[in-house]
């Protein structure tokens, strides 16, 4: 009899585990209670994307005559026909996910599945009668959802999450956006380009407080806010809020994580705004999820379940993947798909552990960020003896050719073996660039590698050759 594995969550590591297992002669039940693709297709990765990609083709056209084009009448945005597109890729997307799963005859079931007990969840249909599904291994990928600030709920009109965000019918004059994260970064340089008056409102000292993200990213990242005229405050958090005749007045207190506040700026400050949009975290659905708990399954302080390198939680039989595991464990879509495939695998008896050393992050703000291994301080925490060297996007001719030059790239690396602990790049296309950068981290490449490796000119990838060569202090152009 084939071993029976039930997946609970249809997200970029749900229906991965489900295609994988059943590649190995698995019987696949996956359980949906929403639309195939999770968060990442639906409320996240692809939705963002279309908008961002309006947003930059707008920001093109912008500078039109700098390229030698002659723009007549005035480029506004079509709102409505956006969210078409947006939909329209989405659904593509998701019928692409249900061929896959039926091409590997996994049994798909939408509807809200629950725990009955060990070796058996259930599905509450939309129509006809509940149904068992029985199991020898259960593999949860239930994601999590947007969290609301206390006392401040979403209604989906002037308070919105990130979901409601993508069903926007217009564009709001101005926003106040609180959490300087990836989600809230992404969204002020979209809701900037679109014609927003956008104003960005982080607890912490820097936007993109990330210990991933290099220091210097976020630098760069405030210069270019700035001339984009998007208004934002950082050590500050959002204290309380009431209507306006129309719309929502906000106080902006200093946030309790300021350390040496100064004094000028210690005084609350007032905004009355349009619309605010909340990306201060997620929280997992695991939460409220009935028979959760009969699964004996071990969870943090939190609420996050707790894995490990296998994907196995403290319960026989029972694997978590993908945004469930929290923050400590990476929350992106392409950690989910691996955490997929190795909970698949290792479900079907393999011995595969997963590697989070060489995870590549991509933020798509404008400019790009993107990165992979240590930062210089998280190398140095960690006893390396290391030098950072950093090229600027302007030295590229291609960057220059494209008119894109803000931005830069850094290799941290190893004194005297050479050996690349990260690369970190903000700029025009990072998050394509970062594929080269992940693959030197994961193959324990040296900077005497990547110089001798020819790169194809002219191109943005020269700046890895550029930066390497830096690093072997003989700079050509850097």
């Amino acid at each position: 009899m084939p071993v029976k594995i039930a997946i609970l969550g249809a997200g970029p590591g749900g229906y991965v585990a489900a295609v994988r297992a059943a590649q190995l002669g698995a019987d696949v039940t996956l359980i949906e209670q929403e639309n195939v693709g999770g968060t990442c297709l639906n409320w996240g990765c692809i939705p963002s994307k279309v908008l961002i990609t309006t947003a930059e083709l707008l920001e093109k056209m912008r500078k039109a005559d700098a390229f030698g084009i002659a723009v007549k009448g005035t480029i506004h945005t079509n709102v409505p026909r956006l969210m078409q597109r947006k939909n329209k890729i989405i659904q593509d997307q998701s019928k692409g996910i249900l061929d896959l799963l039926k091409h590997h005859r996994v049994h798909y079931l939408k509807g809200t599945g629950y725990i009955k007990g060990r070796g058996l969840a259930a599905v509450r249909l939309p129509e006809g009668p509940e149904q068992d599904v029985p199991w020898d291994k259960l593999i949860l990928a239930t994601g999590t959802r947007p969290f609301h600030l206390p006392g401040i709920p979403f209604d989906g009109k002037k308070i919105l999450s990130s979901n409601h965000a993508f069903d926007l019918q217009e564009v709001p004059e101005s926003i106040l956006i609180v959490g300087g994260g990836v989600i809230g970064c992404e969204f002020a340089f979209l809701f900037s380009s679109l014609g927003s008056r956008v104003i960005l409102v982080e607890a912490l000292s820097r936007l993109l407080p990330l210990p991933s993200v290099d220091e210097d990213c976020s630098k760069v990242l405030h210069r270019e806010m700035k001339k984009r005229k998007i208004q934002f405050i950082v050590n500050h958090t959002l204290e309380r809020i009431h209507d306006a005749e129309g719309k929502v007045h906000v106080t902006i207190a200093p946030s309790p994580f300021w350390e040496n506040p100064v004094e000028k700026l210690s005084e609350p400050l007032s905004e009355t705004v349009d619309k605010i949009l909340v990306c201060v975290g997620r929280i997992p659905n695991s939460t409220g999820m009935e028979g959760f708990d009969r699964l004996g399954v071990e969870v943090d302080h939190k609420g996050w379940v707790t894995a490990n390198q296998r994907m196995e939680t403290s319960a026989p039989n029972v694997y978590a993947i993908g945004d469930l595991l929290g923050p400590s464990k990476m929350m992106l879509a392409h950690v989910a798909s691996t955490e997929g495939a190795i909970a698949a695998e290792n479900s079907m008896g393999g011995e595969r552990d997963m590697d989070y050393s060489a995870v590549p992050s991509a933020i798509f703000t404008s400019p790009e960020i993107a990165n992979v291994g240590l930062t210089q301080a998280q190398a140095l925490e960690h006893g390396y003896d290391v030098r950072s060297d950093t090229v600027l996007f302007r030295s590229l001719g291609k960057a220059q050719v494209i008119g894109d030059i803000a931005g830069e790239a850094k290799i941290v690396s190893e004194k005297d073996s050479g050996r690349i602990l990260g690369i970190h790049l903000i700029g025009p296309h990072a998050t394509d660039l970062i594929a080269e950068a992940t693959l030197a981290v994961r193959m324990r490449a040296t900077t005497q590698d990547l110089a001798n490796t020819i790169h194809a000119h002219p191109t943005l990838a020269e700046i890895m050759l550029e930066t390497s060569l830096k690093a072997l202090d003989r700079p050509l152009h850097g």
